[in-house]
């Protein structure tokens, strides 16, 4: 049994009104690449991308990337799948020291939540690297983009970032590739905002109600 020690306070601008126009928000867009979907036990991070978003516009000279240096073996089929060796981690940050830049990041740009695809997986991937340094990761303000699209189009029953922004016809990037993917979500995310917006919506208060970002558990 093991103590956790005080929270990561990677310090969202999140203590904002309700009413507060969406154009005003500024959102954290990340995605995470792993050695492979077992993130509590044996794999590990290797690689984090992040892009801002104010309102509905991608603002792409404000992006974060880094890999990371797992400390194990990538599998040949993560190799593979995208392009990330162990010669390209072998000098990069830990995954402590990768997640302390990051929140910096966050903090610097007045982030008022993450924004993900699936992004369920990418929160845990931060949990359980913090974990192993026994700090708690305390349940951030998120917005996914498959809830986001649950709202706008229910019909639409599938997962894989490309087939959504072929549907909606917004930019793709390198696919699995951190800073790619979070560029191909970015661009997403705000078409999702816009069509969010001419069925009448406006503010914050309506985005988080819509996307129920606040009521679901990740079991943090």
């Amino acid at each position: 049994m093991f103590f956790l020690r005080k929270a990561m306070d990677y310090k969202l601008n999140d203590n904002i009104p309700l009413s507060t126009p969406i154009d005003d928000i500024v959102f954290t867009v990340f995605d995470t690449e792993t050695t492979g979907f077992n993130v509590a036990t044996v794999d590990r991070l290797i690689e984090i991308g992040a892009v801002q978003v104010k309102g509905t516009t991608v603002l792409e000279d404000e992006t974060f990337h880094t890999y990371v240096n797992p400390n194990r073996d990538i599998p040949s089929v993560i190799v593979e799948l995208t392009n990330i060796t162990s010669e390209k981690v072998q000098d990069a940050p830990t995954a402590i020291e990768a997640l302390q830049q990051f929140f910096q990041f966050v903090e610097q740009k007045q982030s008022v939540c993450f924004v993900g695809h699936y992004i369920s997986f990418d929160l845990f991937v931060m949990k359980h690297e913090l974990r192993r340094e026994k700090i708690k990761f305390r349940k951030p303000t998120f917005i996914d983009t498959l809830d986001l699209i649950g709202f706008i189009a229910p019909s639409y029953d599938m997962r894989d970032l490309e087939r959504y922004a072929q549907a909606f016809g917004t930019r793709m990037y390198d696919r699995h590739s951190a800073i790619g993917d979070a560029l191909t979500t970015a661009y997403l995310f705000v078409e999702l905002l816009e069509q969010f917006r001419m069925r009448g919506y406006q503010t914050w208060g309506e985005l988080l109600r819509a996307t129920d970002s606040q009521m679901r558990s990740l079991s943090f």
